[in-house]
């Protein structure tokens, strides 16, 4: 079907260095402009960001530092993205979490006023998530093709989660998982262990302050530390470990930090 448009709309997609609106950078964004009359135009480009990419995040959209050493900056590509988004609605999936945020933050630091406020914002994964409910009622009748009594029941609740565990082992069984980037995870079976494997890869601490890299090294998720090992810190700031155990962070993390420090110690 055609959209009924009376504004172009602006359909785009960014990859950036990480997912910190203040700090990192993109790295290549793509636009498909659609006008009222049907036409139309595709833009895309890598931008080099200037600063480094992380090797792990290099690893997820396959972007490396050598891609993009003779790409624009967002600054010098700037004034074209604006000119070609001038008048144009946004759209995308997930744009208002993460890609808007981001690339307002770009348009800024290359001080360009670029205005959302009279545009319609569009984000698919709302649609996404508004239309097919996501809970567990829903997943109880989509996966057993029956209605939740008592929803928010303790004890219905619990039971209907067994249920629907059960019936997506019988339904998955033998499919290979993949994340949403489409980064192959293991194939799906009736065995726990493997399960867990699939579904809790990256997790390092619960809070996810830190997370495996490609090399399955323990990694920091924040901060001015951002993607490096959990190890590295330590040889060259050692103090860093005393200012995170007297921080507000959780429990669980200051533990997995802990027994990363000890492990590496015991390696000396």
């Amino acid at each position: 079907m055609n959209l009924k448009l009376k504004t172009p709309i602006a359909f785009f997609d960014i990859e950036s260095t990480g997912t910190n609106i203040a700090t990192d950078r993109i790295v290549e964004i793509s636009i498909l402009k659609v006008h009222p009359n049907g036409r139309e135009e595709i833009k895309t480009s890598l931008i080099n960001p200037t600063i480094p990419i992380p090797q792990e995040t290099s690893s997820i959209h396959g972007i490396y530092d050598e891609d993009v050493k003779d790409a624009p900056t967002f600054k010098t590509f700037s004034k074209e993205l604006h000119q070609f988004l001038m008048g144009a609605d946004l759209a995308g999936f997930n744009v208002l979490k993460f890609d808007i945020p981001l690339l307002v933050e770009e348009f800024l630091r290359a001080g360009i006023d670029f205005d959302i406020e009279k545009r319609n914002i569009l984000d698919s994964q709302k649609i996404f998530h508004m239309m097919e409910k996501r809970n567990l009622a829903a997943a109880y009748k989509f996966y057993c093709g029956k209605s939740l009594e008592n929803a928010h029941s303790a004890e219905a609740d619990t039971i209907a989660t067994y249920e629907v565990f059960k019936a997506q082992i019988e339904k998955y069984d033998g499919e290979e998982a993949e994340d949403l980037l489409g980064n192959k995870l293991g194939i799906f079976e009736n065995d726990m262990k493997k399960i867990h494997s699939i579904l809790n890869e990256k997790m390092v601490d619960l809070a996810g302050r830190f997370i495996f890299n490609a090399n399955g090294e323990e990694c920091f998720n924040f901060g001015k530390h951002k993607g490096k090992t959990i190890e590295a810190v330590l040889k060259e700031e050692p103090s860093y470990y005393d200012w995170m155990m007297k921080g507000d962070f959780p429990l669980d993390t200051k533990r997995k930090f802990t027994q990363v420090k000890l492990r590496a110690f015991n390696q000396r």
